[in-house]
């Protein structure tokens, strides 16, 4: 037998043509052959010229099988075939075939295919998505799949070696991005655009190409990683070289030279090419790229600036502060503008309001005439200064802005948020939420890498919360987040404040699922703050007196850490009755003092100081302090005026007195938690006609306010009032009625009985006789074996 067989895998051919062919062959070995075999490189022709070798053989027929037929001069060849009279098969990468020859293309397999080959390797039945997964990285091209399979895609370093320069060149290109590129690849090669196509087909007959020219993942893989490294790092800089020197985007090619170790005046300007591209949409690419272009050698005031810029908008605060500090001392005016508002912005979000209004206006008067991107700086320092109680301060900054300042979208959309802030402690504010909600739309389109101190999103969150607006609150935040609004510094923000919107509407479910998004994550003093009250809020709505207490030291330790300012009075309130429940009260009383001199200085506007004593009069109701919850009861009422939430609250204070009181008229209360529920705040009005439940000895008043508060609970009863509960048949849980089982969950979780029936919206009697019921029929013969039973029963994972 006359065979010249190369390269032989021992894997039996996959493609279906291949089997085809071998089946027929099988059939009828001594049937004439003329054939050739065309594919590129790794797509199985050597596996079936192998597996043709066996079946000839077994089949004695004298077959002449040649591989690698491209390596061969055309007379060599010729003179292997002259004499041959069995059957003929050469194989050869793409090329032009004789009309004389049959001829057989191999192109890629299907996910079928390469499950069959994945059986033949690992010896194992293919798992259809791992098959799926494989086909989409190897593209289907055989000898990718199985050099993944096996762990050796290294084996392509000789190969790649081995590459005409050309060739090499253009798959380096290629993985690069620039694959498609025809000038470019032109440039790039030194060849005229005639001679390009036949470089295009060398490349194409290594099998590192696709059927639509580009690399496939594993293909990429292994020119990025297995291809010589000088070549590569010399090809991408030529072709980051050729980008810039045209004007055209470098980000994706620059990128590839990330951990390369490149450097000089092509590769930093590369790099901060790239980075100032990536800024927009990846501040923590563009934190990468500004470094590497430093350390390239770019020591420039414009890498330092979009370094700092891009580190605070990727959340690394510190790196962010000590760049711009590093920057106030800079000769050039407008860097040590950047810097002072870069410093500026890391101070906001650490609760430095003060200090930061101070350094934004001191950064609009340094930058010339106002330009750059710190033009929003006054509208910053304004905003500032009304959070820390100095409105007249703000309004002469909004009076008299900076000089020269362009009238951009972005600096229009920061002023008119700082007016809206402005007016919010002015009168009655009736204009401030329509305000910051123009202002976050004005700005989402022109946000793009811009480093904000707060968002007008947040702002016009806060403003909704401190009005009752939940569902606007809700859906500016959800835009920002979905937007990208501010980068991951602001993501962290608009998070948990959709939290707090969630806790207030009664849905603490969504809330916690907000709080658990970021948990984890190391917070500025802001984000720590908000955190750790919702935190403090949610588990005080779920009766959760260890949760509580667990909660109230980091809660406490975060207020303590920032100043107080006039957008962190929601938490204040949320600390202050924690702070009652826990008996922490006097460790809080110095920064309630601080909060109500801020507000007197701002002239005690409604929209701010209602929500805060409205948490203050649930504290001293907590403390049983009659006298502060009267006070608390007169500013509210004074505030009334000021529209519907307000309104509101002020109602429901009155009727929270006169139910602790004992004199109350149960359709009033009912009337006032209806309007705090249709106002969105759903705890708050269950809270108020449950606690009236309790406490009203008219069986009639007390079933109306019960089944009030279930409703507004979202949680309706399930039976009609006064109607008993049905017998309970079969044995353990299934022997409980669901009044018991909700009974039985809530004091094995710790809640004593009269904690246990203010949630359910029962007495501590009722839950009492509850218990007792249980016990009766789960046969235990004492509390302690009850509860026991109850752990066990609770446990199990076919618990209802």
């Amino acid at each position: 037998m006359n065979t010249l067989l190369t390269q032989v895998s021992p894997l039996v051919p996959v493609h279906p043509a291949a089997r085809q062919l071998l089946d027929q062959v099988t059939a009828a070995p001594a049937t004439p052959l003329r054939l050739a075999v065309v594919a590129p490189g790794g797509y199985g022709k050597s596996v079936l010229l192998a597996a043709l070798d066996r079946c000839y053989r077994e089949a004695g027929v004298e077959a002449l099988l040649v591989d690698d037929a491209d390596r061969l001069a055309p007379d060599q060849l010729e003179e292997l075939l002259t004499g041959a009279d069995g059957p003929i098969v050469v194989a050869h990468r793409p090329a032009p075939v004789s009309a004389a020859w049959t001829l057989l293309q191999l192109g890629p397999l299907g996910v079928d295919d390469v499950a069959q080959l994945m059986t033949a390797v690992t010896g194992r039945p293919a798992d259809p998505a791992a098959a799926a997964e494989l086909h989409a990285r190897s593209g289907g091209v055989p000898r990718l799949a199985e050099r993944a399979l096996l762990g050796r895609l290294e084996d392509f370093r000789p190969e790649l070696d081995e590459l005409d320069d050309d060739v090499l060149r253009y798959l380096i290109a290629a993985e690069a991005g620039a694959g498609r590129n025809l000038d470019l690849l032109c440039a790039l090669l030194d060849r005229g655009p005639d001679r390009l196509p036949a470089i295009v087909d060398a490349a194409r007959s290594t099998g590192l190409l696709g059927p639509d020219d580009s690399l496939p993942p594993l293909a990429a893989a292994a020119v990025r990683d297995f291809g010589p490294p000088a070549r590569r790092l010399t090809t991408v800089q030529r072709l980051v070289e050729l980008q810039l020197a045209n004007g055209l985007p470098v980000l994706d090619l620059a990128r590839s030279l990330l951990g390369t170790g490149s450097s000089g005046a092509s590769a930093a300007a590369a790099f901060a090419a790239a980075a100032a591209e990536a800024l927009p949409s990846d501040a923590r690419l563009a934190t990468r790229l500004f470094e590497a272009a430093a350390e390239a050698g770019d020591r420039s005031s414009a890498v330092t600036t979009g370094w700092a810029r891009a580190t605070a908008l990727s959340g690394d605060l510190d790196t962010a502060l000590r760049l711009g500090d590093g920057m106030l001392g800079d000769p050039d005016a407008e860097t040590r503008a950047a810097g002072a508002a870069i410093a500026a912005t890391v101070l906001a979000h650490r609760g430095e309001l003060a200090r930061s209004a101070e350094l934004y206006h001191w950064a609009s008067r340094t930058s010339p005439a106002g330009a750059g991107a710190w033009a929003g700086a006054d509208a910053f320092a304004a905003i500032a200064l009304v959070g820390t109680g100095d409105q007249a301060g703000a309004q002469r900054l909004l009076d008299s802005p900076a000089p020269g300042v362009a009238p951009t979208l972005f600096a229009g959309a920061a002023t008119r948020m700082a007016r809206g802030i402005a007016d919010s402690v002015a009168g009655c504010a009736t204009e401030t939420l329509s305000t910051l909600l123009g202002a976050a739309a004005m700005l989402e389109p022109a946000l793009g890498g811009t480093l904000l101190p707060d968002s007008p999103a947040a702002l016009a969150a806060l403003a909704a919360l401190h009005t009752g607006e939940l569902s606007l609150a809700e859906s500016v935040l959800t835009r920002a987040l979905d937007g990208g609004i501010g980068g991951d510094l602001l993501a962290v923000r608009h998070r948990l404040l959709l939290g707090w919107v969630a806790m207030t509407a009664g849905d603490l479910a969504t809330a916690a699922e907000h709080r658990d998004a970021v948990a984890g994550r190391t917070l500025e003093a802001r984000d720590e703050l908000f955190f750790a009250t919702l935190e403090l809020g949610l588990a005080r709505r779920a009766s959760d007196l260890v949760g509580l207490q667990r909660s109230w030291n980091r809660a406490y330790q975060a207020s303590m850490r920032q100043q107080t300012d006039l957008f962190g009075l929601l938490p204040l309130g949320e600390l202050a009755i924690a702070a009652a429940r826990t008996g922490a009260f006097a460790k809080i009383s110095g920064q309630l003092e601080r909060a109500h001199a801020l507000l007197a200085r701002l002239g005690e506007p409604p929209l701010w100081t209602v929500t805060l004593v409205w948490h203050e009069l649930h504290a001293a109701i907590t403390l049983e302090d009659a006298e502060s919850a009267k006070a608390h009861l007169a500013t509210l009422t004074t505030h009334a005026h000021c529209g519907r939430h307000p309104s509101a609250l002020a109602t429901a204070a009155r009727c929270w007195l006169s139910v602790l009181g004992g004199q109350f008229d149960p359709d009033t209360i009912s009337a006032a938690a209806a309007e705090m529920h249709d106002l969105g705040l759903r705890w708050d009005a269950a809270r108020l006609a449950g606690q009236a439940a309790i406490r009203t000895s008219d069986r009639k008043a007390m079933v109306q306010l019960l089944e009030a508060a279930r409703q507004f609970q979202g949680t309706a009863a399930r039976r009609e009032p006064g109607t008993t509960e049905p017998a309970a048949a079969g044995t353990g849980l299934a022997a409980l009625s669901e009044r018991e089982l909700e009974v039985a969950r809530l004091v094995v979780e710790g809640l004593t009985y009269k904690q246990a029936g203010s949630k359910l919206f029962i007495s501590g009697k009722t839950v009492e006789h509850h218990m007792a019921r249980i016990r009766g029929k789960l046969g235990a013969s004492d509390r302690r074996e009850l509860l026991a039973t109850l752990r066990e029963l609770l446990s199990r994972p076919d618990a209802p």
